[in-house]
């Protein structure tokens, strides 16, 4: 699995985008919301990135954030939405905005986006909100000039995280990790934190 690419922007022709990446051009599909924030060609940028692999193609999907790739594996896990439908969703709203319309119930505003039909939405809403961690613990690279950024994230978010990999629901790792102070935390501390809240 291809977990992100750091190259230099070499094309911005939406969807596709391409990155020099040591010399191999590699092709990605992305969503406006990426391409919002795309600085000028022949610029240096880190995107979070997610491998398909199909019969007939594998594609890479690239993402501005490490919230917005979360939210597009967590949307082609909905029965009825692929890969290009979670792009062309992504596209229309960002990972907060999807996130406030699951949490409202809020199916008239995902009705307005491109291929998504009123039973589409219903099932978006119902699947997708037991599944959706805390986005206001998640911070992302930026998809700007990288400078000195780090590939390390938020501690809080990667312990939620490793709390899912654990077989713990999004909603609930994030409950287990609200309530911590992370200041001066590794992931590590918070994790071991919130697994002694939870045997408590």
């Amino acid at each position: 699995m291809i977990g992100f690419l750091r190259g230099k922007l070499v094309l911005k022709a939406p969807p596709l985008l391409m990155l020099d990446v040591g010399g191999v051009g590699y092709e990605v599909e992305a969503p406006m919301t990426t391409f919002y924030n795309l600085p000028a060609i022949g610029s240096e940028i880190i995107l979070h990135t997610h491998l398909v692999v199909r019969e007939d193609a594998h594609i890479l999907f690239g993402f501005s954030t490490e919230a917005d790739r979360s939210m597009f594996r967590t949307l082609i896990k909905v029965n009825g939405v692929g890969p290009k439908l979670a792009l062309t969703i992504l596209s229309g709203q960002s990972a907060e905005e999807f996130h406030r319309c699951i949490y409202n119930n809020d199916t008239q505003a995902l009705v307005r986006l491109p291929g998504v039909g009123k039973k589409t939405a219903e099932r978006l809403v119902i699947e997708m909100r037991d599944r959706l961690p805390d986005l206001g613990d998640s911070v992302g690279l930026s998809v700007a000039s990288v400078g000195n950024a780090q590939l390390a994230g938020n501690p809080k978010q990667e312990a939620i995280s490793a709390l899912c990999s654990l077989g713990y629901k999004p909603l609930d790792a994030s409950k287990m990790v609200q309530n911590i102070s992370v200041e001066d935390k590794s992931c590590e501390d918070i994790i071991r934190l919130a697994l002694q809240g939870t045997v408590r």
